[in-house]
C-alpha cells in the first residue's frame, strides 16, 4: 500500500538550498530553468518535526560521525577514565568493522543510527574494556613509532568481524526503533547487512514556472561610525529566487512496517508524524534574511494498493499565468484526472485534495475537504482498512 503526497507551494524572496556558488539550486525541466530545492533538503526539514507530531525523540534516529564523542560522554560519568575512553572507544568501533579517522575521532563517514546506539556503545566498551585498551595501546604505540620514523604511518583499520562480532554491531547499529532511519533508509559501506531498504521515497521540488534567480546589492553601515564620516562599512551580494514548487513524496507502508520489525503500532504513529511532518517542512536555507515561512496552499493526497504517479509532467510545458497557485493548482489536478482515466483507479482505496485559496477542479466533490485535519485523517484512515 502506498501513501502519496503532492503539494503546491509558494515561497517569496528566499534562498532555500544554496548550491556550491550560494545560489539557489536550479534544474532544466521541459527545457527551462526551474528553481530546484534537493529531496535532501527537504527530508531533513521534515525529520526535525517528527517530535512535534506524535513520535518521542527516543523513536528518532541521528546522522553523525560524533559516536566516539558521545560514547566517551557516557563512560566518564559512568566513572570510566576519561583519558583512556577514546582509544577504547576508537578501538571498539574498529573492532566491529568500521574506519576512524584518529586525528579527529570521527568516524569516516556519517552513520544513521537510534538514538540508543550511543548507550549501546557505550555498554560494548564497558564490557570489553580491558581488551579494547590493550588494542589502543598497541595502535599508539605504532603511531608513535610511525612519528619516530622506524615504522610505516599506521592507518585505522578496518578489521573484518567474526561472527559474534557481527552480531554486536548489528545489535548496537539497531535501527528497528529509528521511525527516520525506517522511513529514508540507510546505507553503510562497511557492511550491507546494515543497511536499510527507505520505505519513502522524496522527489526534488520543482518550481511550476520557468525562474530566473536574482541577487541583493546590501550595504551595512557601522553604528559607532562618527558623524562626519560617510559610506557603508559592509558591502555585498545575497542571491535569491520566489517560486510555486511542485514538490512530491510517498511511503510504502508495508515496507515501514517490515523496517519496524512488524510493529503495527510504530509504524502508524510513524506515517502519521511523516505525513503532518512533510506538509509543514520548510528548509532553513537563509531564512533568517527572508522569513519565507509558507504553507502548502494545495494538497492532494493518494492512497493505492501499488504504484505510484509523480505528477510533475503536468509541469512540463512551464505554467505562465499571474496567478501561478490557481493556474498550478488546475494543471496538477486535470493531470491526475487523466491520469486516472486513462490508467483506471481500481488500484486506488483514496483520494483527498483541499486548497487553501480556492475551488478543486476536475475531481470528484467527494474527493475534496475542507481541511488539514480532514485530509489527514482520510488518507490515515485509508491505510488502515
Amino acid at each position: 500500500m502506498i501513501l502519496e503526497l503532492h503539494l503546491l507551494q509558494s515561497f517569496p524572496v528566499s534562498n532555500l538550498n544554496r548550491d556550491d556558488t550560494g545560489q539557489p539550486k536550479t534544474a532544466t525541466f521541459g527545457g527551462r530553468t526551474r528553481a530546484r530545492v534537493s529531496s535532501q533538503s527537504i527530508k531533513r526539514a521534515a525529520r526535525l518535526l517528527f517530535d512535534e507530531h506524535g513520535l518521542d525523540t527516543s523513536e528518532t534516529g541521528v546522522r553523525t560521525k560524533r559516536l566516539i564523542e558521545r560514547t566517551v560522554k557516557v563512560l566518564a560519568e559512568a566513572g570510566r577514565d576519561a583519558e583512556a575512553a577514546p582509544g577504547v572507544v576508537t578501538a571498539a568501533l574498529e573492532h566491529l568493522g568500521f574506519g576512524v579517522d584518529q586525528e579527529k575521532l570521527l568516524t569516516q563517514y556519517l552513520l544513521y543510527v537510534s538514538r540508543e546506539a550511543v548507550d549501546k556503545l557505550a555498554d560494548y566498551s564497558a564490557n570489553h574494556w580491558d581488551f579494547l585498551a590493550t588494542q589502543a595501546q598497541a595502535k599508539e604505540a605504532e603511531k608513535s613509532a610511525a612519528e619516530k620514523g622506524t615504522k610505516k604511518k599506521a592507518q585505522s583499520a578496518k578489521s573484518k568481524p567474526d561472527k559474534q562480532t557481527q552480531a554486536e554491531a548489528k545489535r548496537i547499529l539497531d535501527g528497528t526503533r529509528a521511525v527516520d532511519v525506517a522511513l529514508f533508509g540507510r546505507m553503510i559501506a562497511d557492511n550491507k547487512d546494515f543497511n536499510v531498504n527507505a520505505a519513502s521515497q522524496v522527489a526534488h521540488a520543482l518550481s511550476t514556472h520557468v525562474v530566473r534567480n536574482e541577487f541583493d546589492f546590501y550595504t551595512a553601515v557601522d553604528d559607532l561610525k562618527p558623524e562626519d564620516e560617510s559610506g557603508a562599512d559592509m558591502i555585498g551580494t545575497v542571491d535569491f529566487n520566489s517560486a510555486c514548487y511542485y514538490r512530491y513524496a510517498n511511503v510504502d507502508v508495508e515496507q515501514l512496517v517490515k523496517n519496524l520489525a512488524g510493529d503495527t503500532d510504530l509504524a502508524a504513529r510513524g506515517l502519521r508524524a511523516w505525513l503532518y511532518s512533510f506538509i509543514h517542512a520548510v528548509p532553513g536555507g537563509k531564512q533568517n534574511s527572508t522569513a519565507a515561512r509558507t504553507l502548502p496552499d494545495t494538497l492532494l493526497g493518494v492512497v493505492r494498493d501499488r504504484g505510484a504517479w509523480n505528477l510533475a509532467n503536468a509541469f512540463l510545458k512551464p505554467v505562465a499565468d499571474d496567478d501561478l497557485m490557481a493556474a498550478s493548482t488546475d494543471r496538477l489536478t486535470e493531470h491526475f484526472a487523466k491520469l486516472r482515466a486513462f490508467y483506471g483507479d481500481d488500484r486506488l482505496r483514496a483520494v483527498a485534495a483541499a486548497s487553501v485559496s480556492g475551488g478543486i477542479a476536475h475531481l470528484d466533490p467527494a474527493d475534496t475537504v475542507a481541511g488539514v485535519e480532514e485530509f489527514t485523517t482520510r488518507l490515515l484512515t485509508a491505510t488502515r482498512a
